[in-house]
């Protein structure tokens, strides 16, 4: 299992995007697919393109389990569950986005709990990176157990790809669900069901 550093120090650069390098790779590859990369509708794009990248990979610059530092001493074991955490990310595959919702359940351990907006941090930050549905939806729940020490983890991830949608197979619309259990909710079938059944 994963230790609080090794999930608050994983992958986490230390610099800032270099824009220049992705303003010259931009220009780059509009000249190899045809295009005149000074004509007047191009001309900005490298540096609007190196932005966006900025943007979208934020979460390289974090440390997303670092927002479940901050906890809360309250007398609730029960189940806490999140429901529907828009996200965003990019496919490490072709680089194209995927979107969805992350539902994220736990069961606090001696009532330990952590605010709301920290679970919607914690998934922007890991998505906010070049990833594949799978490693996100496990990392969300490795830093859920490391920092929360719960009694169960249960996070649920419903996106549509566009690398399914815009090429290859060519099937937009089609949804891929993973899942990743800890604890109560990895041993308990009926708890796990429970959970389940909130989501439906």
């Amino acid at each position: 299992m994963p230790t609080d550093t090794d999930i608050i120090t994983a992958h986490v650069a230390d610099v800032e995007p270099d824009t220049a390098r992705i303003e010259r790779a931009v220009h780059e590859l509009l000249a190899a697919v045809g295009e005149d990369p000074c004509r007047d509708g191009l001309l900005n794009t490298p540096s609007r393109v190196a932005r966006m990248w900025s943007e979208l990979l934020a979460g390289y610059r974090e440390n997303p389990a670092a927002h479940l530092a901050t906890t809360f001493d309250v007398a609730h074991g029960e189940l806490v569950l999140v429901k529907d955490i828009a996200f965003s990310s990019m496919c490490e595959h072709h680089m194209l986005p995927f979107t969805g919702h992350a539902h994220i359940a736990y069961l606090p351990a001696a009532g330990r709990v952590t605010g709301l907006s920290k679970l919607a941090r914690l998934v922007d930050g890991f998505a906010r990176r070049l990833q594949v549905q799978e490693r996100l939806t496990v990392q969300i729940a490795d830093a859920l157990e490391a920092m929360l020490e719960p009694a169960g983890v249960l996070v649920v991830v419903d996106a549509e790809h566009t690398c399914m949608g815009l090429r290859g197979i060519r099937k937009p619309g089609s949804s891929t669900v993973t899942t990743s259990a800890r604890g109560i909710y990895r041993d308990d079938s009926c708890a796990r069901a429970e959970v389940l059944g909130f989501l439906r």
